[in-house]
């Protein structure tokens, strides 16, 4: 008997997988359960409207690494933010 897979995502999911959507990356399975997802989460298409518009308005980063001091500061405070999340 084959296991059941999963085939929904939640909106926390779809949160950590915008970027790789965005980008071309996800396979084709999750590609699907996003945008099955955002058929019928008027919320989770909100939010991807407002990350393509940042990109958008902001461009499209050229590769280019920040200064190792800023990479730093921007890795801690991303670390921080998580830790507070948990």
């Amino acid at each position: 008997m084959a296991t059941p897979q999963k085939t929904d995502i939640t909106c926390d999911e779809l949160v950590e997988l915008v970027t790789d959507y965005l980008e071309g990356a996800l396979t084709t399975r999750d590609r699907v359960d996003f945008e099955r997802h955002l058929v019928w989460c008027s919320w989770c298409r909100d939010y991807l409207d407002q990350m393509r518009t940042t990109i958008d308005l902001t461009g499209k980063p050229d590769g280019a690494e920040p200064d190792s001091p800023l990479r730093e500061q921007l890795l801690d405070a991303f670390r921080d933010w998580k830790r507070s999340r948990e």
